[in-house]
């Protein structure tokens, strides 16, 4: 019997069922707008790199049984999805015809950072259970290209799609926020994160100056990952003082984080995997040198909306698919040679390092992709790369562990798996994500008011700026009652100046309805 279908203990032969990841491929469009690829083309190209990878030809995936793609950010509520270009009604069934592939499940996923891992991780308990052998998980962002075309004036070309009917989705529908919190700006990720953010800098007790310079140190290392990232985006390395320093180049965006520390969306990315069962596997003729397995995964949401957190410094979702993903996988977070922890924000990733019990300066470093604000944010789909990026890493070092987490909303939807060469040591059981989320949603959390009045205490904040300035302040607090509330805070300059100029958390003041009859106003004491 080859060693390499033997279980790590040498003891279980590996089930043809067993999944595996077998190709990874990117793809980074750098050239002009008018020349860019369209969405199928540029998913394409990271398929063709994937399908080379795993030593297959574009024919050999007309086998493929099972076939997802991760939403496109244009296809997301909101302003994007109001943008006047073309559309493909079902981009899995497109991406079905242009391979010749007849699946017999496809799934677009709903929106969301976590749904490339997630898409993995259901695929993998597929092909376990014997309901699919041969897959492709892929997707792709272009935005960069888009959003220049349209600046420009430069025609989008029409997507050609055949007539078809809506995809399937994966994933949770619902919106991140409620109207209520939507109306005070907690709908804008470069709004919510910074409150989570300035959360953390007050439970831990540090200034305002040190914490800036932590921020810098923590995000300094990512960009050196990037800048030796063939597919990155932004491949320079900048010092820990360059990228909290605000200026022209990195003016503040939603405080404490300035445009540096900001994921960038508007890029050209793709990124595909190709999963099939160890019988498939075989039968394809894929060199066992290629095989990469996935030994632990897990999928939850925390509280749902922003205002129902139990805090803003922790993550109950993140520490407990993180804790399961490794026990799935029968390892500790110190067995982990790699780590690519979700970097929308730099309140993200240490949130999720310490979920983990990992140093945010751990010497093994927190990500292998170079993080979203510099490699790239592909919408929803960073996490694809992380986990093609995850596979060259793992089989570089065979027998090694890498973890890879995924991060959607506002540190909302969160999914976790962890890769190696070495043969799992028994079979594929993905646990049903509905255990770990009863135990979450059963969680104490504050009452909400929606329209408070009276004397108040700020919980957390941020202040929101314009290209042009500041904007409005933004306060999460609680009222006499210990309920909590979101308010603006009065938009003049001094006023926003002196909320970062020192620490607000713990500030009281006064809230109630503002002029307008629709947001809540705060006014410090």
């Amino acid at each position: 019997m080859s060693p390499a279908f033997l279980g790590g203990d040498g003891g279980f032969r590996v089930l043809d069922t067993t999944p595996v990841l077998i190709g990874a491929g990117q793809f980074t469009y750098r050239g002009a707008p008018a020349d860019a690829p369209g969405p199928l083309e540029l998913v394409g190209r990271a398929v063709e790199r994937a399908a080379a990878d795993a030593a297959l030809s574009m024919d050999d995936l007309a086998e493929l049984d099972a076939l997802g793609v991760v939403g496109f950010t244009i296809d997301a509520p909101g302003a994007l999805a109001r943008l006047p270009v073309p559309r493909h009604v079902n981009p899995p069934a497109s991406l079905a015809r242009a391979l010749a592939a007849s699946p017999r499940w496809s799934v677009y996923t709903e929106m969301g950072g976590n749904s490339p891992q997630q898409l993995v991780n259901t695929i993998c308990e597929r092909i376990a259970a014997g309901e699919n052998d041969f897959a492709l998980a892929t997707g792709a962002e272009f935005l960069g290209s888009l959003m220049r075309r349209i600046a420009q004036g430069i025609p989008t070309p029409a997507v050609g799609e055949e007539a078809a009917a809506p995809p399937t989705r994966l994933g949770d529908s619902r919106s991140g926020v409620t109207e209520h919190e939507a109306a005070h700006g907690l709908n804008m990720p470069v709004n919510t994160y910074p409150l989570f953010e300035n959360a953390l800098r007050a439970r831990d007790g540090r200034s305002l100056a040190d914490h800036q310079a932590r921020l810098g140190r923590l995000f300094a290392p990512f960009t050196k990952v990037a800048a030796a990232n063939p597919h990155a985006w932004f491949p320079k390395a900048r010092s820990a003082e360059e990228l909290v320093e605000v200026g022209s180049a990195n003016r503040m965006v939603s405080f404490p984080y300035p445009k540096y520390l900001n994921a960038i969306m508007q890029v050209d990315q793709s990124a595909a995997v190709l999963i099939a069962s160890v019988a498939k596997a075989r039968e394809l003729g894929v060199p066992p040198q290629k095989w990469v397995f996935l030994h632990g995964c897990a999928d939850a949401a925390d509280l749902w909306f922003p205002l129902e957190r139990q805090n803003y410094h922790a993550s109950p979702a993140m520490r407990l698919t993180g804790e399961r993903t490794l026990e799935m996988a029968g390892i500790e977070a110190s067995d982990l040679a790699f780590l690519d922890l979700y970097s929308c924000f730099p309140s993200a990733v240490e949130i999720g390092a310490e979920s983990l019990g990992v140093d945010i300066d751990d010497p093994r470093g927190l990500t292998v992709t170079g993080g979203l604000p510099y490699f790239g944010g592909p919408g929803n789909n960073y996490a694809m790369h992380s986990i093609a990026t995850m596979m060259e890493r793992v089989r570089a070092r065979p027998g090694s562990f890498g973890l890879t987490t995924a991060n959607g909303w506002y540190l909302t939807k969160q999914s976790v798996g962890v890769y190696s060469t070495s043969p799992p040591k028994g079979p594929f059981e993905r646990q049903d994500p509905a255990m770990i989320q009863r135990r979450i949603d059963a969680l104490d959390h504050p009452r909400i008011v929606e329209r408070p009045t009276g004397a108040a205490t700020v919980e957390t904040y941020t202040v929101v700026h314009s290209r042009d300035g500041y904007r409005m302040g933004i306060v999460i607090g609680r009222d006499a009652e210990d309920r909590r509330f979101v308010a603006l805070t009065p938009s003049d300059e001094p006023s926003l100046r002196r909320f970062e100029e020192a620490e607000q958390v713990g500030r009281r003041g006064v809230v109630g309805p503002a002029e307008d009859g629709v947001h809540n106003l705060f006014v410090p004491a």
